[in-house]
């Protein structure tokens, strides 16, 4: 019986110390992820922390690139209307000289027609000879005071016959006004034709620089909101993470002092044992004399 006691001592010894082999192994293991958790943790932090940073900083300088962007878009459609405001009212100023001009030269030909044609008389009766009457009137710095006055003491004859003598005088003159007046008209379509070119090419230059700043624009609003979903993310994994951290920390700590306590717990049972078979031993030499 004694020999059963000993036998049943040493099997519960070994089965304690293969418990305890356990515990000590999940000890050293368990330790040993727990601080290269940590390691990583830690490296996880610093690495977040320097990318929100960077993202926050970019996202700063892309904020301020479309504040850019949209002001100069803006600047560049105000251009644009300022542009075509002015396009508008030379080009309503000049269709109003192009229609007086014309109704001018029309009088200053139908007269030089008529006195070609000894038809003086009858063309003083006509809208075009006050027409005409009201252009050399108006021309006091373009035509020599001779030439003025010989043309409105024609203009103002009933007959012009009293003229016949002067037409072909009369019909010089016109024929230089006409002719002056065709050159203005001439270099004030060609100065319109200059305009409109320029007012073109300003609106093709301007609608590109729109179109590139839109396309500058939308891209960056892209940007700005999809760094604001990666900055949100970044900084909830480093929540995750620095939480992850102290948990681990925490229970690092209260498995070192487990551990250190399971090893006190087992010095004692191994005395305990250790006691026990010594005693068992001695009772069964005592026995067996």
């Amino acid at each position: 019986m004694l020999q059963s006691m000993q036998a049943k001592v040493q099997e519960e010894g070994e089965k304690e110390l293969a418990l305890y082999d356990k515990y000590m192994c999940y000890c050293k293991t368990a330790g040993g992820d727990l601080q290269a958790s940590i390691a990583a943790a830690g490296d996880s932090i610093s690495e977040l922390g320097n990318k929100i940073k960077a993202g926050e900083e970019q996202k700063v300088v892309l904020e301020e690139e479309l504040k850019t962007a949209q002001t100069d878009r803006t600047a560049a459609k105000a251009a644009m209307a300022e542009a075509t405001a002015i396009r508008e009212k030379e080009a309503a100023a000049f269709a109003a000289e192009k229609a007086a001009a014309d109704k001018d030269i029309a009088a200053i030909v139908k007269a030089i027609a008529a006195l070609e044609k000894g038809m003086a008389g009858a063309f003083l009766q006509t809208d075009a000879a006050q027409v005409l009457k009201g252009i050399i009137s108006s021309k006091r710095d373009s035509l020599m005071d001779d030439d003025r006055q010989d043309l409105l003491a024609f203009l103002s004859s009933s007959q012009g016959a009293d003229y016949a003598p002067q037409s072909g005088q009369i019909t010089g003159i016109l024929k230089t006004m006409g002719d002056e007046m065709a050159a203005g008209l001439a270099a004030a379509t060609k100065a319109e034709e200059a305009a409109i070119a320029t007012y073109e090419k300003l609106m093709a230059a301007k609608k590109k620089e729109i179109l590139a700043l839109t396309k500058e624009i939308e891209t960056k609003l892209t940007r700005i909101g999809d760094l604001g979903v990666e900055i949100a993310q970044m900084k909830n994994d480093l929540g995750d993470t620095e939480e992850a951290l102290i948990e681990d920390k925490k229970f690092l700590a209260n498995l070192d002092e487990n551990c250190e306590k399971k090893k006190k717990e087992w010095a004692v049972i191994v005395k305990t044992r250790a006691e026990e078979l010594v005693a068992l031993a001695d009772t069964i030499k005592r026995s067996e004399e």
